[in-house]
């Protein structure tokens, strides 16, 4: 006869309502049953001192050690007895193990692809610009504790025409952007938040509901559906948990009244997805910590395309709020724990054989290598944050492009990682192919084909061409291989010979992946695109049309490699690199654009463009040297000051060598002398803007790190800070 031990945190089972069940159920079935604490163990003699449920009461008795326990307490306060737990689970088998908190589970569901589509994007909330970057582009979003439980402590926000309207309960009250950021700031200082797009399930008369799919083990260890039912929130509420007010429908009967001839075939696939579901993570929960699990509650919604997304999943799931579910939760429990005190023997040789066969399977992982004249770094990094929600990659830091860092990420890629993703730089001939031969991708990214050391190739662009061709010939010829449709100088890549899938990206022409609506917000920028067979609408927290090509880079090889549009939306809210346009806010509305990590004459107008686009009155542009362009330095020059004259810059200052090129050509065109200036020396240039600067101006530093133009960023921020 099997021995069950019933291991809870309290001490007296009468406190404990559903142990009379188990007792009644387990005797039912044929099996003993009692009740113990953790500090009722003895390990010296096997014994625990139990409750033993006898003729209507509980009595004290001294047992063996169980065959099986069932864990039935709170983990919080069973923690301060990890000790005697860990030392149980040596001896005994456990029907039931944590899979963790709502962040720990999401990540395990992004391990296998088919449910991954099911996840919404969920983040671990660092601060508050984290949060409203998220909250641009998602616009309407949950933010709830990590450990949260019993639809407690959730905020539903959403931006409105004046600000932001904060949900929570059944309160609804509007904040200012300034309120809303002290919220979630006093909100973060107390624990973990996490933030998700809000995916709203709503009845035909407007309630908000969900469905509960529950599931358990039976008496054979295999997988069965306890129960499925909606719960519907009241009238004016959003949240569906009972504990907040919801109440619950029969599955049949709602099903019928919400969808009508479709009823079947959803109930079909909430039973097929539960079913499924708990096989996953019991077998994720084998494969990481040689444990099975045994009951999971599952809270899913329906969009309006009746698309399951998945709400949260729990390991201990409440009963079912009727008596004879209750009593069915039970019976599964009881049989399973027979079971597997009967059966250790055979689950520990599937988990051997389950964690062998993972062993033997092997994949090619992606190598991604990206070069191109501009663009590089803000493609990998939009890349690696994409993959990276999903996958342990290998990236590159920002900036590490030459050969001798290569050697160094070839020694530390490691048979953990599942993508590489990688920046190939190069400034002269044959520097490419030596990257492919220490590192062969076998996915490239060709950003474009610009005059970018330009000076190197005898000024000829198709040598450029020709010098980034390497990464064509030097990936694997089978591979993928992802170029610019609007760049006219990649038509000099040399592509005839390539055997393998060739992928385009654009805004202007009709490529595989394509961008439209491009328009600029407070923050970045915001765009449409097709992707898997619906419009999406994306956010990049990056100013400038240019960088919206590089993030297609990353949705187009994201999307090969078989991620979400939701997964992508959420990757490309990326770290961006430092001083990438980025945006220094300074007193008297002063607004400063710091671009001065590298400087080619694409990537100036590119940075002119932002400067056009986001200055509301005067708009200034400091611009520094650019370097290696050789014998076509004048002619890019005086093509860089008609571009200053044609964006309406009011004011130009250039600094550097050969830079007061820039401004006679702006001159020529008819920008007035009086409002172009020229300098060598620096301090000269810092007194100028001392006395030039006033409120409102908006003011671009471009150039290369070589010519220091930070410390003008600097300057300027410290000045007016």
């Amino acid at each position: 006869m099997t021995l069950i031990g019933m291991l809870h945190h309290r001490k007296d089972p009468k406190t404990v309502i559903k142990s009379y069940a188990y007792a009644a159920v387990a005797k039912a079935e044929g099996a003993k049953f009692f009740f113990f604490s953790p500090g009722a163990v003895n390990f010296v003699n096997s014994s625990i001192k139990g409750q033993v449920y006898e003729n209507g009461i509980w009595v004290e008795r001294i047992m063996p050690f169980p065959d099986v326990i069932y864990n039935a307490g709170s983990p919080e306060k069973l923690a301060k007895s990890k000790e005697i737990i860990q030392r149980l689970k040596e001896k005994i088998p456990f029907t039931t193990h944590s899979i963790g908190n709502k962040w720990n589970i999401n990540e395990r569901l992004k391990e296998a692809k088919e449910f991954s589509n099911y996840l919404i994007p969920t983040e671990i909330v660092i601060d508050t610009e984290h949060f409203f970057k998220f909250v641009t582009a998602f616009e309407k979003v949950v933010f709830k504790p990590i450990d949260g439980r019993k639809g407690k402590g959730i905020f539903f926000i959403s931006k409105s025409e004046n600000g932001f309207l904060v949900t929570k309960d059944s309160d609804r009250i509007s904040y200012s952007k300034q309120q809303l950021n002290d919220l979630i700031g006093s909100k973060l200082s107390t624990g973990t938040f996490i933030i998700q797009p809000y995916i709203q399930s709503t009845t035909k008369s407007g309630q908000v509901f969900d469905f509960r799919l529950h599931v358990q083990k039976n008496g054979e260890g295999k997988w069965v559906i306890t129960t499925i039912y909606p719960r519907v929130a009241p009238m004016g509420s959003i949240i569906a948990n009972i504990n907040n007010g919801g109440f619950t429908n029969y599955l049949d009967p709602f099903l019928q009244q919400e969808f009508k001839e479709e009823a079947f075939n959803i109930k079909r696939t909430l039973e097929h997805f539960s079913l499924s579901l708990a096989n996953h993570l019991d077998e994720l929960q084998m494969l990481h910590y040689g444990e099975v699990i045994d009951e999971i509650g599952v809270d899913v919604g329906l969009d309006e395309n009746s698309k399951i997304w998945i709400y949260e999943v729990n390991w201990r799931p409440g009963c079912p709020p009727a008596f004879y579910l209750e009593l069915d939760v039970v019976i599964n429990t009881i049989r399973y724990a027979v079971f597997l005190a009967k059966n250790q023997h055979t689950i520990t040789n599937k988990i051997k054989s389950l964690k062998k066969k993972k062993m033997e399977e092997k994949k090619e992982i992606p190598i991604i290598a990206v070069t191109g004249s501009a663009g590089k770094t803000t493609s990998k990094a939009f890349l690696a944050s994409i993959l990276s929600k999903k996958w342990n990659i290998f990236e590159s830091k920002d900036y590490w492009n030459t050969t001798e860092h290569t050697k160094k990420h070839a020694a530390e890629i490691n048979p953990a990682h599942e993508a590489i993703v990688l920046e190939y730089g190069m400034a002269y001939p044959g520097v490419i192919t030596e990257h492919c031969s220490i590192i062969k991708p076998n996915i490239s990214i060709v950003t474009n084909i610009g005059l970018a050391h330009v000076g190197n190739f005898e000024g000829d662009i198709k040598k450029v061409a020709h010098a980034k061709s390497e990464l064509i010939h030097g990936m694997d010829q089978n591979g993928v291989l992802f170029l610019n449709k609007d760049d006219p100088n990649s038509t000099f890549l040399e592509t005839q010979n390539f055997k393998g899938r060739i992928i385009t990206i654009g805004v202007n022409s009709a490529a595989d992946y394509s961008a439209y609506d491009v328009k600029y917000v407070d923050t970045g920028m915001n765009f449409k695109m097709k992707l898997q067979g619906q419009e999406v609408s994306l956010f990049i927290p990056i100013l400038g049309e240019h960088h919206v090509y590089n993030a297609l880079n990353a949705i187009a090889v994201a999307d090969y490699l078989g991620f979400t549009p939701m997964e992508i939306k959420l990757g490309l809210l990326f770290r961006k690199p430092p001083r990438r346009l980025t945006i220094y806010n300074c007193r008297d509305n002063i607004t400063l654009i710091d671009d001065t990590v590298h400087s080619h004459p694409q990537g100036v107008r590119a940075a002119i463009d932002v400067l056009s686009n986001i200055g509301k009155h005067r708009k200034i542009a400091i611009i520094g040297q650019m370097r290696e362009l050789g014998n076509l330095r004048e002619e890019e020059y005086r093509k860089v000051g008609e571009y200053v004259f044609e964006k309406e810059i009011d004011l130009l200052i250039t600094y550097g060598f050969r830079t007061d090129e820039i401004g006679t050509q702006a001159k020529t065109k008819g920008l007035s002398a009086k409002n172009v200036y020229h300098f060598t020396n620096r301090e000269q240039l810092h007194e100028l803007l001392l006395r030039i600067v006033k409120k409102d101006d908006t003011i671009l530093i471009k150039g290369a790190s070589k010519t220091n133009m930070f410390d003008t960023v600097k300057f300027l921020d410290q000045t007016f800070s």
